[in-house]
């Protein structure tokens, strides 16, 4: 076990299932100097993912591999230059106890042993498929007059191979399907850039919107509509 992720082994298909955003755990000798509600908040999560990605881990006999902290430790879907690894505000909230932590000694704790794992896990496929699962708050406290009314967002960078398949099959299955929203993977893509598109391996990115996956039977409903998409996108690709 690491405190950098949690892995689940769901079978051998060559599927591996990434969750970036999965938890909102701060280990104990770290202070974000922040009000411990904002914990269960989208800040510090991607409310939903770490659920429906062990039930299409079961569903689909395959590994799953969990971020272990909060994005508000540091964020392991940004590259290690990026603005915003390191937050110090989110949504408005200022993350205090970001403002002098160390850095390097996160990127070493958790950012890199996630990524060395996740290479592992790829390495060891013969013909490898990732679903990118992430979550997104249908209302910014920042931007409360934006509107949000999709129910799940496909994102992509320069691969969008995924993406065609899957967006005409989501649709299909009754879903609000975003392309490229309420974020672009022009820009939100790190994980996706350096496993997947400079490997050429085929991914699909998905973001649901957390309002329906943060109860049992939202997360089985996502679950049940990704699952078949998965696999059409893997027939498909590899």
């Amino acid at each position: 076990m690491s405190e950098a992720f949690t892995q689940i082994d769901g079978g051998g298909l060559d599927v591996l299932i990434i969750a970036d955003h999965a938890s909102a755990r701060v280990p104990d000798d770290i202070d974000l100097g922040i009000d411990p509600a904002l914990l269960a908040n989208h800040i510090a999560i991607d409310i939903g993912v770490a659920e429906v990605s062990a039930l299409l881990a079961a569903q689909l006999g395959c590994t799953a591999i969990l971020g272990g902290v909060s994005r508000l430790v540091i964020d392991l879907n940004r590259e290690a230059d990026a603005p915003g690894l390191l937050p110090v505000m989110s949504d408005g909230h200022a993350i205090s106890g970001n403002r002098d932590a160390d850095l390097a000694q996160r990127m070493v704790r958790f950012h890199h042993p996630y990524h060395h794992q996740v290479e592992r896990l790829l390495g060891a496929m013969t013909a490898p498929f990732i679903l990118s699962v992430h979550s997104f708050t249908p209302h910014l406290a920042s931007d409360p007059g934006q509107k949000r009314p999709w129910e799940m967002g496909v994102l992509y960078n320069e691969d969008d191979r995924a993406a065609r398949i899957a967006i005409p099959l989501l649709e299909a299955s009754g879903l609000i399907v975003g392309d490229q929203l309420p974020y672009s993977g022009k820009q939100l893509n790190a994980t996706m850039n350096r496993h997947a598109e400079a490997n050429g391996i085929p991914y699909l990115g998905i973001e649901m919107r957390q309002d329906l996956v943060g109860d049992a039977a939202g997360q089985r409903r996502f679950a049940d509509i990704l699952g078949p998409v998965v696999l059409a996108c893997r027939r498909a690709l590899t």
